[in-house]
């Protein structure tokens, strides 16, 4: 049930907002497309499936959750992050990030040479890598030639903060992700979209819900760090910490699996 603090939340969402970003591209084809068409600069980029909240673990068992995860016709693979946090755009993260991208989807008995290109991008609030650039592209590069080492692996960082004089598609999609108000937004397809995210009931529902479970994701992150921390000073056992921050009997297994 929608609240008058989801309705408030919800009116002030912009698409950098995890929130916002991750129901807004839910299975939307069509607008994922069109966003990476503008980031990498091919109008003929073709969109074949996306998911979005795909979640992806190495064998000890650290996961990663991609914001958004699609493929084109051609297999390649893209990963879109949206960040406000530095912290949350580290280079080494886009390199777990990557590096992950290959791990699941590497193939038995698959030639090393047919493994599909592969696009880590994150669209961040601020300009991590400090440079004044709109976008910033990463590829391996060997340092005695300057040549690119064609890898196939791709890392890219749109520069939410970007206030240069350059006006083009890419910038107004930059002055887009950070619009309130979809009539303010540049891209006419987008703040078509917008606009029904913020107004339809059923989207708007989305919204609250998927805002819920952030929420509680969060105060879980919390207790197992508090859990983890009173194991570690106190040396108690996991059913010691959790008896002593009172987790309810019910919830109790859960949080031991995930210790």
């Amino acid at each position: 049930m929608l609240t008058d603090e989801h309705l408030e939340m919800i009116k002030n969402l912009r698409l950098i907002d995890d929130i916002f970003f991750s129901v807004f591209f839910d299975n939307n084809v069509k607008d994922t497309e069109y966003v990476l068409r503008i980031i990498l600069d091919k109008p003929d980029l073709k969109v074949l499936e996306v998911q979005p909240q795909k979640t992806l673990e190495n064998l000890f068992g650290r996961s990663v959750r991609f914001d958004v995860f699609a493929t084109d016709d051609n297999g390649k693979l893209y990963n879109v992050e949206v960040q406000r946090a530095d912290a949350g755009a580290l280079p080494t993260r886009a390199r777990y990030n990557s590096a992950m991208l290959d791990c699941h989807t590497a193939k038995k008995r698959e030639k090393f040479s047919e493994l599909p290109d592969t696009f880590v991008i994150f669209i961040t609030e601020n300009d991590v890598l400090k440079g004044g650039e709109p976008i910033y592209h990463i590829d391996r590069v060997i340092k005695e030639t300057g040549t690119n080492f064609n890898d196939g692996t791709h890392i890219i960082y749109v520069n939410g903060s970007y206030k240069g004089n350059i006006r083009n598609a890419l910038v107004d999609l930059i002055h887009d992700f950070f619009c309130t108000n979809p009539s303010d937004m540049r891209h006419k397809q987008l703040a078509e979209r917008a606009h029904f995210e913020k107004t339809n009931r059923g989207e708007m529902e989305k919204l609250g819900n998927f805002s819920d479970e952030l929420e509680q994701r969060g105060e879980k992150k919390i207790l197992l760090e508090n859990i983890r921390s009173l194991m570690e000073t106190l040396k108690l056992t996991a059913q010691q910490a959790m008896d002593a921050l009172q987790v309810p009997a019910d919830k109790q297994d859960e949080i031991r699996a995930l210790i």
